[in-house]
C-alpha cells in the first residue's frame, strides 16, 4: 500500500503543530523518547526531527513532506517544493525574526560599525548573507545555543531568533535589524509531489492545515432579525464575502449568519443587540476552506 512519510518539527513547535494538525483532522500520538508518532490515517507514517535539519531529508526524499521553518530552509539552501505558509510560532501567530542585536549600551548602531567584527548565531548562511548584501566585512561564528550570552565577551552581535523579543531585553540586548522574517511551512519533496498518489494527498493536507489555521481566531455569529431592521444590522457586520441572510416561518424576520475575528464580538455583540438583533449566539470554528 502506498504512504506519505511526513516530518514533524522535535522542540518548541511540537505542541503547537499537533494540536493544529489534530484540529485539522490528523492525530498524531508520540511516546516518551519515540520519534515515531503514530496517526489516525494509516496512509500516513511520521517521524520527529528537528526543524534545523528537516528540509534536507525532504529534499533526499527521506521524508515525502514535513512542516519546518522557512528560516532553515533558506539556510539550508533545500531544493524543495515550498506549498504553504503557516503563520503560527510557539506563543503567538506572528512571523519569528532572525535579528541583529548587540548589548544595550553598545555605540554600534547599525550593520556598517561591525566591520571586521564576530558575529555568532546559528544561521551562519542567513548572516553571511545578509552582511555580503552591505559589503561589509565580519567573521561569523556558529553558536550551539544560548546565544545571547556570547556577548560582549565572546563575540561583538549575534544573530537570534525572537519571537516577542523578551528574552532579548532580559539579556540586556539592543535589536538593530531584522535579518530574515520566517514562519512554518509545509515543504514537499518534488519527486514526490509530482506522484499521482501522494500529490493530492499532501494538497489535502495543506488545505485542511490552512483551513483550521484560519479557524483559530474565527467565530460564527448567528441571529435573528426583524426584516424591518436588517439593513441597520448589515451595516454592523464583518465577513468573509457577505452575511448569509435566510427567511423564517415568520416572514418579517430573517435569520443571519457570519464570520467574524473573535476579538471583535466583545464589541460586535452589544453591537447587534442595540441594532435589533436577537437570539445571537456566537459558535466556534474549526476550519475555514476560503
Amino acid at each position: 500500500m502506498p504512504e506519505l512519510t511526513i516530518g514533524l518539527p522535535k522542540g518548541s513547535l511540537q505542541d503547537s503543530t499537533f494540536a493544529l494538525l489534530k484540529k485539522a483532522g490528523w492525530e498524531f500520538t508520540v511516546r516518551s523518547r519515540s520519534y515515531y508518532p503514530t496517526c489516525n490515517d494509516p496512509d500516513i507514517s511520521a517521524m520527529l526531527a528537528r526543524p534545523q535539519e528537516m528540509s534536507r531529508y525532504v529534499e533526499r526524499g527521506t521524508l515525502d513532506v514535513a512542516i519546518t521553518g522557512l528560516d532553515w530552509v533558506l539556510e539550508n539552501g533545500s531544493d524543495v517544493e515550498v506549498l504553504e505558509r503557516l503563520v503560527y510560532a510557539k506563543a503567538t501567530r506572528q512571523p519569528v525574526r532572525w535579528v541583529l542585536a548587540v548589548p544595550e549600551d553598545s555605540d554600534i548602531r547599525d550593520a556598517k560599525d561591525l566591520e571586521g567584527k564576530v558575529i555568532s548565531t546559528e544561521v551562519v548562511e542567513l548572516t553571511r548573507k545578509y552582511f555580503k548584501e552591505r559589503n561589509v566585512n565580519v567573521t561569523v561564528e556558529f553558536s550551539h545555543g544560548a546565544t545571547e550570552v556570547k556577548v560582549p565577551h565572546l563575540a561583538d552581535a549575534i544573530v537570534d531568533v525572537t519571537e516577542t523579543g523578551s528574552s532579548l531585553r532580559a539579556n540586556r540586548l539592543r535589536i538593530i535589524d531584522t535579518v530574515q522574517e520566517s514562519v512554518t511551512v509545509v515543504v514537499a519533496n518534488k519527486k514526490s509531489y509530482s506522484d499521482s498518489w501522494k500529490k493530492p494527498k499532501i494538497d489535502a493536507l495543506c488545505l485542511m492545515l490552512k483551513g483550521a489555521l484560519d479557524a483559530k481566531e474565527k467565530v460564527l455569529i448567528k441571529m435573528n432579525v426583524p426584516c424591518d431592521r436588517l439593513e441597520e444590522v448589515l451595516k454592523t457586520l464583518p465577513s468573509l464575502n457577505s452575511p448569509t441572510v435566510s427567511h423564517l416561518a415568520d416572514e418579517s424576520w430573517v435569520a443571519v449568519e457570519t464570520i467574524a475575528d473573535e476579538y471583535l464580538v466583545r464589541s460586535l455583540i452589544p453591537a447587534l443587540k442595540s441594532s435589533g438583533a436577537e437570539g445571537i449566539i456566537e459558535l466556534p470554528l474549526n476550519k475555514v476552506i476560503r
